[in-house]
């Protein structure tokens, strides 16, 4: 016995590489042993085909049939299933500042299992790492629930027994097995990989695996070229690299639009052309533009906090000579420096984005990915399904000069009107276009004589048409042949064409014209049908093939999937956002061109997949910079653009719907589908629109760039601040014979600045930040904090001479005086100074914080001017503050606020930038 289809190895990508580069390289090895098999079955005539797969055109015996599904195991192709939900909840947790927060907590309750810091760090963990677990977990079960099966069955052809006649069963599809004959009709998705040995006006649709928007014709014999008769034996085709474009395999995860067919199962599951592609894109995701962002951060300020805190508890314990209370201060200082509200602050953005954008019907599976949307630069956009309503549309009906023609429209309405068959995409759009009220008149001027339909071979179909109450030369009826087909086979059957009205010999010259006119509209992208007519010279009842001869060529029909409406101005509305529109389909150049100058895109030269291949990492990245259309492009293709384009420092996202969007829609650091997409796009995929609306990905890039503006402004305000007071925390720690403030002091301070925080992700944006893509900058961050962290500094060490030599708070007996005094104002100074930070104008006069904000900046502000007064006090370690410290505290921070506000213009004028 012959072996069946070998399995795919599990491990194909070579040693030494970066996952994502071992993810690439097995993806394209998969797809090429997938590809080199198919194309030799398609290159093998059907006999040695069936041959090879021990099987007959009767099909399997069911015995055979459950021996091979035990060796070749279900028809499944593999797909990312969601993790447990324990799994991810613990990836909620997994962040660098929750560590170093447990790190601490665990610390102070080694210290003191009492102390309430350790309550008040284990709270901001726990509310953290909860709301991202449940809005994802939310998101992930919204998104399961738009995964469905179109059918779950198809129509295979067994037998009972050796000697059984075949019969026809409804099969689950993932019990299909290779040798298995499958029978196929209009309507039926295509359970595996097939080899065809019979087929009839066999149409199918494979945009989800080429892009190619209009279906294909497909058969088990070679289609005939000009001047030569069909093929009538299977001899097999030639063999093609790419297994889609191979006219006699009928491969998994296509559908059949019109016709019907017979098929043997060559491969199933991992091994067909789509397990292929599914079986790399399992796993870990590559990291993201928002993952990379985040780690840069997180470890910028954790190596801050490493260098400070021992440099604060060498210099307390130096001066003050009690190492155990430094060492408390230092832990202390340790949270004071540590945005500890960070996780929870981020997580909290990113589920009122998402929240904001489920308002819009739009499913955002990973929260990470609202960032990615407002980081994002580069749009990759695939065409078919996204850009157009892959749907086939009658966009003209020309003369042979190129002119609109009602004559064409009527002719070509009355053949596919009248044709018995079952009418394919074309034939319906032609219809459409023709109002219902003229079907009531044609019905009434025509009636049906005869017809001759549409094969493979001929590429045409004739209807015979009866013109009622019209009687010929001899008192006969007229019988009128209307023709529709292929441009080149319908022409070879002319000897005259309509000019104008009248009917004219066919020369060499008006052919040449004629053909012109076709190619220029397929230049356009357009699929172009030619309409010719014959007014039969003896009518009867019956006609043949050979009555198609001495047509009259009448013109043109050309089709196209147009563009959808919202198409062109949404990506307008991203160019305005600073956001570049790639195109990149596996659709034909001349289509592909077309439908971006229609949606407005500065096509400029059009490149193909098969010139990327030939280019190495560094051209490739040069020329996806210039280009903004490829096209004939295949899956490994646009991951290997989409990651060209990040190696060139872009944030990419990529929107795609099909089969062969899979593994750039994993590679892009945001992934888009829609939910009418396949099962593995929307797998793959970060974020999913419900419905087919790109004005909605503009309100997304909005959200994400608020979502990121509103965390960055956390990150500033909170960083620069604790930097700013651990700087005065150093100075008063060399110079004052005491605690500047008690550890739990320092941590109520930043509870309650903290808490004031919350608001934040309701803050809302200047528009002029929204404009631009925005990213992380570990080095912006970096030089904030050290350029404005200090301005605090010299407004705390002015409290601390105020509190000095003003107040008498100059000795041990006078501590509490001077930690109060500096309390408040060190609180009072963070929280106002946020609205000075949260804008580059100039606050509450040209830009106003929302009024969550400022209704948590008030409370903060009492809660700080409280607390000293309080019954809380005394356990606090706090003192009632005299009114004459109220004015020192109001013209303090007035002075801050006036220098913060001098000290941003200069510096927006020296870095160019700001938040």
């Amino acid at each position: 016995m012959t072996m069946l289809t070998p399995r795919t190895p599990t491990r194909l990508a070579p040693p030494g590489k970066g996952r994502r580069e071992r993810r690439a390289a097995e993806l394209e090895t998969r797809t090429r042993l997938a590809g080199e098999r198919l194309a030799g079955f398609s290159a093998r005539p059907g006999a040695q085909v069936l041959q090879e797969l021990s099987a007959t055109r009767s099909g399997l015996t069911h015995a055979e049939a459950a021996l091979r599904l035990e060796r070749h195991g279900a028809n499944v192709v593999a797909h990312e299933r969601a993790p447990r939900w324990w799994l991810r909840l613990a990836k909620a947790f997994w962040n660098p500042f929750i560590a170093v927060l447990v790190f601490l907590a665990a610390v102070m309750w080694w210290q003191d299992p009492a102390d309430p810091g350790v309550v008040i760090l284990s709270v901001m963990v726990a509310v953290s790492g909860l709301l991202r677990f449940w809005q994802e977990f939310r998101s992930g079960r919204a998104a399961d629930a738009l995964k469905r099966l179109v059918t779950t069955t198809c129509a295979v052809q067994r037998r009972a027994g050796g000697g059984s006649a075949p019969a026809t069963f409804e099969v689950p599809m993932d019990q299909v097995v290779p040798g298995d004959v499958v029978k196929l009709a209009a309507g039926d998705l295509i359970p595996a990989d097939l080899r065809l040995i019979t087929s009839k006006d066999l149409m199918v649709g494979q945009a989800a695996l080429s892009g190619e928007s209009l279906p294909v014709a497909k058969a088990d014999l070679l289609p005939r070229s000009a001047g030569q008769t069909a093929v009538a034996e299977d001899l097999g085709q030639c063999a093609t690299t790419d297994p889609v474009e191979a006219d006699n395999l009928a491969l998994m995860g296509t559908s059949v639009t019109s016709g019907t067919a017979t098929g043997v199962v060559v491969a199933t599951g991992a091994g067909t052309w789509f397990g292929s592609m599914a079986g790399s894109l399992v796993g870990e995701r590559p990291q993201t533009n928002f993952d990379n962002g985040v780690r840069r951060v997180s470890f910028l300020l954790i190596r801050f906090m490493l260098v400070m805190v021992p440099v604060v508890f060498a210099v307390n314990g130096l001066t003050k000579g009690d190492w155990d209370e430094a060492f408390l201060f230092g832990i202390a200082v340790a949270v004071g420096l540590t945005p500890e509200m960070l996780p929870m602050v981020v997580s909290a953005n990113l589920a009122r984005g998402a929240v904001a954008l489920s308002k819009r019907k739009v499913v955002v599976k990973r929260l990470n990915a609202i960032q990615n949307l407002g980081a994002m630069d580069v749009l990759c956009t695939d065409k078919t399904g996204t850009l157009t309503e892959d749907r086939i549309v009658l966009d003209r009906h020309l003369d042979v000069h190129g002119d609109e023609d009602g004559e064409v429209l009527e002719y070509g309405y009355l053949n596919a009107h009248f044709q018995t068959g079952l009418r394919n995409l074309m034939d319906q759009a032609v219809i459409d276009r023709v109002d219902e009220a003229e079907e009531v008149v044609v019905d009434a001027r025509f009636s049906m004589v005869d017809e001759i339909p549409f094969d493979f071979a001929r590429r045409r179909m004739s209807v015979v048409l009866d013109r009622r109450g019209v009687v010929g030369d001899l008192g006969r009826p007229e019988h009128i042949m209307i023709t529709k087909g292929a441009v080149e086979e319908v022409l070879d059957l002319c000897t005259h064409l309509r000019d104008r009205g009248e009917r004219v010999e066919l020369t060499e010259r008006l052919r040449s014209r004629v053909v012109r006119t076709a190619q220029d509209n397929n230049r356009e992208g357009l699929r172009v049908l030619a309409v010719a007519t014959r007014t039969m010279d003896t009518p009867r009842q019956t006609y043949s093939v050979a009555d198609e001869d001495g047509l009259t060529l009448v013109g043109f029909l050309a089709f196209l999937d147009p563009p959808k409406a919202d198409a062109a101005r949404a990506l307008r509305a991203l160019a305005d956002k600073g956001i570049a529109v790639k195109v990149v389909t596996g659709d034909n150049d001349l289509v592909a061109a077309r439908v971006c100058a229609d949606v407005g895109l500065d096509v400029g030269r059009v490149v193909t997949g098969s010139e990327t291949d030939a280019l190495d990492g560094a051209a490739l990245r040069a020329l996806a910079a210039r280009t903004t259309v490829f096209a004939k492009v295949n899956p490994v293709q646009k991951a290997r653009i989409v990651r060209a384009l990040q190696a060139d420092g872009h944030t990419v996202g990529f929107l795609g719907d099909g089969i062969n969007d899979a593994a750039a829609l994993r590679d892009a650091d945001v992934g888009i589908s829609v939910d009418t997409a396949v099962d593995i796009a929307k797998e793959s995929a970060d974020i999913i629109l419900l419905e087919k609306d790109l004005t909605v990905l503009e309100q997304g890039v909005i959200q994400g760039r608020t979502t990121f503006g509103n965390t960055i402004k956390y990150i500033k305000m909170t960083a620069s601040s604790n930097f700013g007071n651990v700087f005065s925390v150093l100075v008063a720690s060399a110079f004052i014979p005491f605690q500047p403030m008690l550890a739990i002091m320092l941590l109520v301070q930043n509870l309650v600045y903290d808490i004031a925080q919350l608001a934040t992700p309701w803050d809302r944006m200047d528009e002029e930040y929204l404009r631009k893509p925005r990213n992380w900058d570990a080095g912006g961050i970096g030089r904030f904090m050290v350029c404005i962290g200090p301005i605090s500094s010299i407004f705390d060490i002015a409290m601390f001479v105020i509190m000095w030599n003003v107040f008498g708070a100059d000795s041990a007996a006078e501590q509490s005086l001077f930690q109060s005094g500096w309390f408040i104002e060190g609180l009072l100074s963070q929280t106002l100074v946020v609205h000075m930070i949260r804008t580059r104008k100039i606050p509450f006069i040209q830009s106003r914080a929302s009024w969550p904000v400022m209704v948590m900046t008030v409370l903060a502000v009492l809660t700080g001017l409280y607390l000293p007064f309080s019954p809380l006090a005394p356990s606090l370690g706090f003192t009632a503050l005299p009114a004459g410290y109220f004015p020192w505290l109001i013209g303090v921070l007035l002075a801050y606020c006036t220098l913060t506000q001098l000290l941003k213009t200069l510096y927006i004028r020296r870095f160019g930038t700001w938040l």
